[in-house]
């Protein structure tokens, strides 16, 4: 019987890491998802994987604690065997995280180091501790923001961190390019989630200034960028590598 590929996505049980579970489970690819507290949405969400016909796992992991991570590691390692019958990912996704909304001059030594720790020093020690069981040929999609590239006053400290993620991601795929394992970046423009406190899905006026920024006319849905990170995580996408993909309906462009 022929072993299906696996995916792990971290922040998998709510926004934009929820939709990408369930877009990579649509596709074939079994999933391991990580929540940080919410174990009954991630189950939710596993057991929606599950009755569509492909195995899920939901496990807790809090991804600005690194020194968890050698006891998560040995977590997976288990599941794969118990639950998967398998030894190795195929694909991992860097999606977890939360955002910082203040000015550069309020943003404080507790909020910055919170950002570097969730979105930079996790993803990078997270993957080196993964990397020994990732399979040859795989593939690492990490997430940025669209604010790496425009600016929005109050996102400093954030899109100074998924900066560092974007270049840390060019590391990566020229440093594990002789395993044949690639690595890209998805930057998400402004998404209607609960991703800020859901201010660009609550808040009307925002939204509307996020859609006269934006070329489709309207913010982005969470299904706007699943599909694009389970793309890149099938042979379709094999070739491409070290790129930064920007998936935001053409904003601020």
């Amino acid at each position: 019987m022929k072993q299906n590929k696996i995916a792990l996505v971290t922040g998998g049980s709510r926004g934009l890491g929820k939709n990408m579970a369930l877009e990579l489970a649509k596709r074939g690819l079994d999933v391991i998802l990580t929540y940080h507290t919410n174990t009954e949405e991630a189950e939710k969400v596993s057991s929606e994987i599950n009755a569509n016909g492909q195995n899920a796992v939901a496990l807790q992991l809090n991804t600005a604690k690194i020194d968890t991570f050698p006891e998560f590691i040995e977590t997976l390692k288990t599941t794969l065997n118990n639950e998967f019958g398998a030894t190795h990912l195929d694909y991992l996704v860097n999606n977890a995280g939360t955002g910082v909304y203040a000015s550069f001059f309020d943003t404080t030594e507790e909020q910055f180091d919170a950002m570097m720790n969730i979105h930079l020093k996790g993803p990078h020690f997270l993957t080196q501790g993964i990397l020994p069981f990732l399979a040859d040929g795989g593939g690492i999609v990490n997430i940025s923001t669209g604010l790496t590239r425009f600016s929005l006053p109050g996102y400093a400290a954030y899109s100074s961190m998924k900066g560092g993620i974007e270049v840390f991601t060019k590391y990566l795929a020229k440093e594990l390019g002789d395993r044949n394992i690639n690595a890209n970046v998805v930057a998400p423009g402004a998404i209607e989630t609960d991703f800020g406190g859901g201010a660009v899905r609550d808040n009307k006026d925002l939204n509307n200034y996020v859609a006269s920024l934006t070329a489709l006319g309207r913010a982005g849905l969470p299904e706007d960028i699943g599909s694009v990170v389970a793309f890149l995580c099938t042979d379709d996408a094999k070739w491409i590598n070290a790129q930064r993909i920007e998936v935001s309906g053409g904003q601020s462009i």
